[in-house]
């Protein structure tokens, strides 16, 4: 990847971990719970959602190494005790980021459509852009799947299994970055990050692009 292309694609993941990180913040807010807001990170400002390893190193160098460009942003701050259903209410506050994600994928893959040859602005580069974006999005959206709180999967799991072992998962949360870590350091030997990440994000990106284009050609890329 080129210097202009690892710009773009650190620009998309900057823009993508921002919104992600807003949605959490809005939501809780909405649910009951406004300490986020009060923080300041019901913001489209990316310098407030940033995680000097998370957003900025780790994204560049697995982009640099040609590694899926995974990332996240400083965890928005929520108070479950202020919502107004904690346990029910947890789940929306966390799918609200790799909901949003998902929502960022199809975007993306709307200019996509449009940018084809054929499309309305038929642009190779604004191709390659929406592809970026899709796929980025799409690796966030299964990262912060993962079933380990504090991921917004472990905090979903929390929130829909009964309480005995809700709350063994939960008790998990302030090692859950540590396991991540761990998880992306053997990754080559376990594959659950890839088969979360990669694989997963590389399947649906490819369905959703064929979609994309099939609305508008009548076939696939």
């Amino acid at each position: 990847m080129d210097i202009l292309w690892l710009v773009v694609a650190f620009a998309i993941v900057l823009l993508s971990l921002t919104i992600h990180e807003a949605a959490h913040a809005w939501t809780a807010d909405r649910l009951g719970d406004p300490t986020a807001r009060l923080l300041g990170r019901v913001s489209l400002n990316p310098v407030v959602h940033i995680d000097p390893i998370g957003t900025i190193l780790l994204p560049l160098l697995a982009a640099w190494s040609g590694l899926p460009i995974i990332g996240w942003a400083k965890p928005v701050p929520v108070n479950f005790g202020n919502l107004r259903d904690p346990k029910r209410d947890m789940l929306w506050v966390a799918a609200a980021g790799p909901a949003v994600n998902f929502a960022m994928a199809l975007a993306w893959a709307v200019l996509f459509r449009f940018a084809v040859p054929g499309g309305m602005f038929d642009n190779a580069s604004i191709v390659e852009m929406a592809r970026i974006g899709v796929s980025v999005n799409l690796v966030l959206m299964a990262l912060n799947l993962l079933p380990i709180p504090p991921l917004d999967g472990g905090r979903i799991m929390v929130s829909v299994l009964p309480p005995q072992p809700a709350l063994a998962l939960a008790r998990l949360e302030p090692y859950g970055m540590m396991i991540l870590v761990g998880l992306l350091v053997f990754d080559r030997e376990l594959r659950i990050i890839h088969t979360f990440t990669s694989t997963f994000a590389s399947n649906l990106s490819g369905t959703i692009l064929s979609t994309a284009v099939g609305f508008s050609a009548g076939t696939s890329p």
